[in-house]
């Protein structure tokens, strides 16, 4: 397992803590995911043997926000 964390732009309030919790909570090989409004960040832990970095983000910013 890996964990990192992704800068997340564009979140306002819970309610985009939330969504994005979920999405992340929704991929195939996420152990954990914590979002946070202060700092906008998600720092998940995630096997790498299924899942990629990349997968992460373009989920992230599928949802609508931006991904640093």
């Amino acid at each position: 397992m890996e964990t990192k964390t992704i800068a997340v732009g564009g979140m306002t309030c819970m309610g985009c803590v939330a969504s994005v919790k979920r999405v992340l909570g929704g991929l195939d090989g996420i152990g954990n995911a914590e979002v946070t409004l202060n700092p906008a960040q998600a720092t998940v832990t995630y096997d790498a043997g299924k899942l990629q970095l990349q997968t992460i983000k373009t989920a992230i910013s599928d949802a609508g926000y931006d991904v640093a």
